[in-house]
């Protein structure tokens, strides 16, 4: 038997040459995959807002051993148990410096009217930790309980005196070594001052003249000099003293708020509506579901906030029929307003209490303002 003739030239078939569509579809299939590692591991710049959990004021909130505890209480509370909600809003972001959103997980939020993608620069700035950023927040929070109630309780009638009081000391400052952290500032070159704001504007005006101010120390009255030091304020040239100063108050009632891992100003003006109902007869709701955010002021101002489209939405979810937002965010608010909620503009207290005294006496609701879209956009 032959096995082989060594004298036969064996030739190779000839090697089939891929079409055009089939060397197309692999380099598709090459760029997909590159593309899909990139959306999966590649780090964005970006992080997520999305709406948080929604409190009821009148109702409760889990403390730190995840106990739940009145919101808000004060001693000798008037009314019964509100058959309504105002309910505080919040926005939570997914991602920090050390994990970002994935791309995919941006993509799918960019076709979500609850979610935004915002720059990761925003909401964590070069510089600031995430301690730090929470630090800053939970002070945030702490001023906005204390301003809002100051606020509703000198709209119930209360007197509430309010003191300048040093938060602050800039070690290099001009006041390093003369103020002292709650030093309370009683008058500057002999004048009483009112506010922080007319305390600064005395400072810019003198032009780094040095200034005498009277201060109360642990109960002790004395008067310090400080000589305004020219320092760059995000590109402007300002005078200042070296110190952050905030508003004190002398609270006559003590009104006692408990709001666990929240922070920021934003809900300063149901604070001061939750206090209100606290401390007044009958149910400022009439049984309604309302929600609402803005920052408050002791004088009763309301700010504007972030995260108005999230906390619309969450509002929504959470199965609110009414909302009460910062006439300063009417632009961000327009357009963007879920099905199954009516919005009402308000810029402060007393615009707030109108609205909820309409709604539950069945008044004119067409008559409250509310957002036509020209108004500047809050921070």
């Amino acid at each position: 038997m032959t096995l082989f003739d060594e004298n036969v030239s064996v030739v190779p078939a000839p090697r089939r040459r891929w079409s055009r569509s089939t060397v197309f579809g692999a380099w598709s299939l090459v760029v997909a995959t590159l593309i899909l590692f990139v959306f999966t591991f590649v780090p964005s710049p970006y992080v997520i807002q999305q709406p948080g959990p929604v409190l009821n004021t009148l109702g409760t909130s889990p403390d730190a051993d995840g106990n739940e505890v009145p919101l808000i209480t004060v001693p000798g509370e008037q009314d019964t148990p509100s058959e309504g909600q105002l309910d505080l809003l919040t926005v939570q972001v997914n991602g920090n410096r050390e994990r970002t959103p994935s791309w995919i997980e941006l993509a799918q939020a960019w076709f979500d009217p609850s979610r935004a993608v915002v720059p990761l620069e925003r909401i964590f700035p070069s510089g600031q930790s995430t301690e730090q950023r929470n630090t800053e927040n939970a002070a945030l929070m702490s001023d906005s309980q204390l301003e809002a109630s100051a606020a509703a309780l000198r709209e119930l009638g209360y007197d509430v005196p309010q003191d300048i009081v040093v938060g602050t000391v800039d070690d290099a400052g001009a006041s390093a070594g003369v103020l002292d952290l709650g030093d309370v500032i009683t008058s500057l070159n002999g004048a009483p001052v009112a506010n922080v704001e007319e305390m600064r504007a005395a400072v810019q005006t003198g032009a780094g003249a040095p200034v005498t101010l009277g201060i109360d120390r642990d109960g002790t009255e004395s008067s310090v000099s400080v000589t305004p030091r020219l320092t760059d304020v995000n590109g402007e040239q300002q005078w200042l003293l070296g110190v952050g100063l905030t508003l004190g108050f002398d609270l006559p009632v003590d009104v006692q708020i408990r709001l666990n891992n929240v922070g920021g100003p934003s809900a300063g003006m149901m604070f001061a509506l939750g206090i209100i109902d606290k401390m007044s007869p009958g149910d400022l709701t009439g049984g309604e579901h309302i929600a609402g955010t803005g920052t408050i002021d002791a004088d009763g101002n309301v700010g504007g906030i972030g995260g108005i489209r999230q906390k619309l939405y969450g509002a929504r979810d959470a199965g609110a029929d009414w909302f009460l937002a910062p006439q300063a965010n009417c632009n961000e608010v327009v357009g963007h307003v879920p099905d199954g909620i009516r919005v009402f503009s308000v810029s402060t207290l007393q615009d707030s209490l109108t609205v909820l005294e309409t709604i539950r006496d069945g008044g004119d609701l067409d008559a409250l303002p509310t957002c036509v879209g020209t108004s500047a956009a809050g921070s």
